[in-house]
C-alpha cells in the first residue's frame, strides 16, 4: 500500500477528517477532549493489539458465525479494534460499519479489509457517544471493546438508542474466573484503576448485566463462552508478547518500578505456563468469557 494512502485520523472543534484506504472508510467526529476518553486512547493505542487479537481470531470467526448474518442487514462492530469481528460479519454481505476510539486500529482494520476486497465502513469514535442515526442498525455486536468504556451507563443508553426494535445487541465479555479475567486482576492489583471506573469484568456479572439491560427495554440472555490463543511463541514467549503489545499490559509497566516490572513480568510468564496446554511447545491457552445477546424490545 502507497504512503500516501494512510491518513491519520483527527478532528478539532468538531470537525470531521476523512481517509480512504482501498474501500474503507475513515470517518472521525470527535468533539472536546474528555479525559476518560483520553485515558482510554493511551491505554489502547500502546503497543500493538492487532498481533494479540490475532491469537483469538478463530474465536472471533466462531462468535461472529453464531449471528447468522444476512445480506444488506445494517451491522455495527462497537470498538472494533483490527477488524476481529468486522471483517468476518463483511463477508457475509451485511454492511457492516466499524467504530473504536484508536485510529491506528481502524488503519490496520481498513489494511484488512483492502485485502479480502470487502467493503466496510470504519468511524473514529467513542462507544459512550456513538455517531449514528436512533434505530439505525439491526446487529450491534462487540467482542471485548465496550467492557473496557469508563461509563457504563451511558454505553448502554446508546446500544439502546442505535438498535432498531427487534434488532440485537452481542457481546463477548471476559468473565472474573477465566484466564484473561483472572489476569486483568493482576493488573488491578499492581496499579489500581482511577476509583470512579468500575472494573470491566461485571460485564460478566449476571446481576449487573439485568441492571443494565432493564426487562423494559431488552430481553436478555447469557451463555459462558470459551476461545483458545494460539500463539507460536512459548508461554513465557507470549507473556512477553503482552507486556510489549497489549495496551494495559503496556501501561502497566510503565507505572511500576524496577522490582515491580520483575515481580510482574514473572507473573505473567507463571500464569501463561501454567494454563498452556500440557505437552504444547507453543501457546494454546483457554479463557472464559460471558457471551451476552440482548433483544432491543
Amino acid at each position: 500500500m502507497k504512503d500516501d494512502t494512510m491518513t491519520h485520523i483527527a478532528s478539532r472543534n468538531g470537525s470531521e477528517a476523512r481517509a480512504r484506504v482501498g474501500s474503507a472508510r475513515l470517518v472521525s467526529t470527535t468533539s472536546s477532549p474528555d479525559p476518560l476518553a483520553q485515558r482510554s486512547v493511551r491505554i489502547w493505542s500502546a503497543g500493538d493489539y492487532d498481533r494479540i487479537s490475532a491469537g483469538f481470531r478463530g474465536g472471533a470467526e466462531a462468535f461472529v458465525a453464531r449471528r447468522g448474518l444476512k445480506a444488506r442487514q445494517q451491522v455495527l462492530d462497537v470498538a472494533c479494534g483490527s477488524g476481529n469481528l468486522t471483517i468476518p460479519a463483511a463477508r457475509s454481505g451485511a454492511a457492516v460499519t466499524g467504530l473504536d476510539i484508536v485510529g491506528a486500529l481502524l488503519n490496520d482494520a481498513a489494511r484488512w479489509a483492502d485485502s479480502e476486497g470487502l467493503s466496510v465502513t470504519l468511524d473514529a469514535g467513542n462507544a459512550e457517544a456513538l455517531p449514528y442515526d436512533d434505530a439505525q442498525f439491526d446487529v450491534v455486536m462487540s467482542m471485548f471493546g465496550v467492557m473496557f468504556a469508563a461509563r457504563p451507563d451511558r454505553v448502554v443508553a446508546e446500544l439502546a438508542r442505535v438498535t432498531r426494535p427487534g434488532g440485537y445487541v452481542a457481546l463477548a465479555n471476559w468473565t472474573r474466573r477465566g484466564f484473561i479475567g483472572q489476569m486483568l486482576a493482576m493488573h488491578g492489583a499492581a496499579v489500581p484503576p482511577p476509583a470512579e471506573i468500575p472494573s470491566p469484568l461485571l460485564w460478566a456479572d449476571d446481576a449487573v448485566l439485568r441492571e443494565r439491560f432493564d426487562d423494559r427495554t431488552w430481553r436478555l440472555t447469557t451463555i459462558p463462552r470459551t476461545l483458545t490463543f494460539h500463539y507460536f511463541h512459548t508461554p513465557a514467549g507470549t507473556a512477553e508478547l503482552f507486556r510489549a503489545a497489549y495496551g494495559p499490559t503496556v501501561r502497566t509497566f510503565e507505572a511500576l518500578d524496577e522490582d515491580g516490572r520483575a515481580s510482574f513480568a514473572a507473573a505473567l510468564r507463571e500464569h501463561w505456563t501454567r494454563h498452556n496446554r500440557p505437552g504444547s511447545t507453543s501457546t494454546e491457552v483457554e479463557s472464559e468469557y460471558l457471551e451476552v445477546v440482548a433483544v432491543r424490545l
